[in-house]
């Protein structure tokens, strides 16, 4: 369950970062939209695939969001590509990498 709501959070901003215009869920500034989103997206692959490196995560999160900027030159679909959006992801995984880091140490002191 966990790894299909994974993919279900990641195809949804992935299909949120590319439409023209895009529905407002959120009442806040992009780029806490983006830090919400991949927080969200991390977190559910901490969970999802607890037997794969942490840094191959966070380096498949980092290259997501990358290729949703890249997705965003394209003129058509009216959208702006930022570096600062990229950051704000980056942000929010490596946030999201320290949370889980947190959780399971705190997990394995009180199985001993």
């Amino acid at each position: 369950m966990l790894r299909i709501a994974f993919w279900a959070a990641a195809l949804f901003a992935f299909v949120m970062a590319v439409l023209p215009h895009p529905i407002e869920l959120l009442e806040a500034s992009d780029k806490v939209q983006h830090m919400t989103a991949f927080f969200a997206i991390t977190t559910l692959g901490c969970a999802a695939y607890r037997g794969l490196s942490r840094i191959k995560l966070m380096l498949a999160m980092v290259a997501f969001g990358a290729a949703i900027e890249v997705v965003q030159l394209v003129p058509e679909l009216h959208r702006d590509a930022e570096w600062s959006d990229w950051l704000a992801d980056i942000l929010a995984v490596m946030l999201a990498l320290a949370v889980a880091h947190l959780v399971e140490s705190r997990r394995a002191r009180r199985a001993e």
